[in-house]
């Protein structure tokens, strides 16, 4: 492929003209067609006049050469530039920085070097897609999401620590949501990857159904909900650290691998995975991670502090800082000072959050829930705006991303790093894309969540949904009315058969969580130490 470039210089002599021959011909010989400048107003001129599609630079510290980059970037924001230089040095690596250079090269040097760049960065992208595809089939044969061989066999026979099978096949495949985001020519692909997910997906609330109970009984469980306060944060406060522990309301796991990279100059990480408890809801996820007790158990201890939606109260998650501070004591550990907790519902609480960790002048355990992605899951359902905002989980992530990297919270973890407090991060649940819509029906009023139904005698079909018709069994609150729930597999959701078309139609596409599934199951917890 025949592609245009240029080489600007400041003011060139006849030696270095004759310095730079070898590598002009060689470009050349390789498809390249060079323009030379001599000059820095040689080259604005010729990028003004003429469609280039790299600059090569020479870089001379007794020129200004700053300068002549912000020119270039003035006429083009865009093109790749790659530095040639002979001195180097913290200056001209400033330069670079500031100016977006995309290589910097040591002169003189082989010419299949300044080859090998050039091509890389005017066709990376084209790389990217013609090479994935190959990948993407390789990868898979090799793991087959779980070695789906393996994956069948665990459904049927229990095995030692098969869970920490399907947490390395859910992050092979969001390792590969986000290989995929931001490629435009693998549809096909991203189909082939989709039907992937669905599969083990499928097999997944399979394995969960014939294998959740028995973790209930300790049976070589997986960390879970109620364990990851006693797992993770208790550890770093018995060492004597002030800890921050950080609760994302419905974050997924993807979602969290774009907020990541903005969090590596500042820490050192440590990454765990654990299981959500069902249902995957806020009131039963996130309940037990504060309290470290499952629901009946909770309900049972504390029943004044297991709490029901009523028509005085909407929060169902409205005493966590009191089951905290009852884990805490449970576990023997008193802190001085006392610990602390704040839930941010909008951009005031992040303002008072943000003032509050300022001001403190010692912290041993501050806990904090973010609700902003919880919200937008709902927002994203209720508003035909928020539906174009985010069509697809990709342009969801991104929006996770850009969100965090321009919010407070942001700021507060900064500032955290800075007072050298460790910081646990995690999320109570996930949420799924719901594509399909299953009937459901009862005599009895159902609770009204489109992934989990609570009530009596539920009818649906029992490929898409989960019984649970023994609550006692799963550690769920049980009464003597016999009510049972019913959990949503894979990406369906539940809508009545009164205008089931109306509501299937208001309702898919939408990002739900209660059910079954990778998405909503299956989550990060992070340790990050300050550097």
């Amino acid at each position: 492929m025949w592609i245009d470039c240029t080489l600007k210089a400041p003011p060139a002599s006849a030696h270095l003209k004759s310095e730079l021959k070898p590598y002009i011909r060689f470009l050349e010989y390789h498809g390249y067609d060079v323009s030379l400048a001599d000059n820095s107003v040689q080259g604005i001129a010729l990028l003004r006049d003429i469609t280039f599609h790299a600059v090569l630079l020479n870089y001379d510290v007794s020129t200004r050469t700053d300068d002549l980059l912000t020119y270039i970037r003035k006429e083009d924001a865009h093109i790749p530039i790659i530095l040639l230089t002979q001195a180097g040095g913290q200056e001209m690596m400033a330069q670079a920085s500031l100016h977006g250079v995309d290589d910097v090269l040591i002169m003189p040097t082989n010419p299949r070097q300044l080859l090998s760049s050039l091509t890389f960065l005017l066709e990376k992208h084209s790389l990217q897609e013609a090479y994935t595809p190959q990948a993407y089939v390789e990868n898979f044969n090799k793991q087959s999401a779980l070695d789906y061989s393996q994956a069948h066999t665990m459904v049927d026979h229990y095995h030692d620590n098969d869970w920490q099978a399907w947490i390395d096949t859910y992050i092979h495949f969001v390792q590969w949501d986000i290989k995929l985001d931001g490629l435009s020519n693998v549809e096909e692909l991203r189909t082939i990857h989709a039907s992937e997910k669905r599969e083990a997906n499928s097999t997944f609330a399979d394995y969960i159904q014939n294998n959740y109970s028995r973790w209930l009984e300790g049976e070589n469980s997986p960390t879970l909900s109620v364990d990851v306060f006693y797992k993770y944060v208790i550890p770093e406060i018995q060492v004597g650290k002030s800890v921050l522990f950080v609760v994302m309301d419905c974050m997924r796991l993807d979602h969290w691998l774009k907020i990541e990279p903005l969090l590596y100059r500042d820490f050192h990480m440590t990454k765990h995975y654990y299981y959500s408890i069902l249902p995957t809801t806020t009131h039963y996820a996130r309940n037990a991670i504060f309290s470290g007790l499952f629901p009946r158990d909770l309900a049972e201890r504390y029943p004044a502090l297991y709490a029901e939606p009523d028509e005085e109260h909407t929060s169902i998650n409205r005493y966590e800082k009191e089951l905290m501070r009852l884990q805490l004591e449970r576990h023997g550990i008193a802190l001085k000072p006392s610990s602390h907790y704040f839930k941010i519902f909008d951009a005031r609480g992040e303002i008072q959050y943000l003032q509050w960790l300022t001001d403190a002048n010692r912290i041993s355990l501050a806990a904090v829930v973010v609700d902003f992605l919880d919200m937008l899951t709902h927002l994203r359902s209720d508003l035909a705006l928020f539906q174009q905002l985010i069509p697809n989980e990709e342009a969801f992530r991104t929006l996770v991303q850009t969100w965090f990297r321009n919010s407070r919270i942001y700021k507060i973890i900064k500032l955290a790093a800075e007072r050298e407090i460790t910081i646990i991060m995690t999320s109570d649940h996930g949420s799924v894309l719901c594509q399909n819509a299953a009937k459901i029906s009862s005599q009895y009023e159902l609770s009204s969540g489109l992934r989990v139904k609570e009530g009596k005698e539920i009818s649906c079909d029992p490929e898409v949904g989960y019984f649970i018709n023994n609550p006692k069994a799963y550690r769920l609150p049980y009464e003597a009315s016999e009510k049972n729930y019913i959990l949503a597999k894979e990406d369906y959701y539940f809508v009545y058969e009164r205008q089931f078309n109306v509501y299937k139609e208001m309702f898919h596409g939408s990002f739900q969580h209660g059910g079954v599934s990778l998405e909503e199951m299956i989550l990060p917890c992070v340790v990050l130490e300050p550097r």
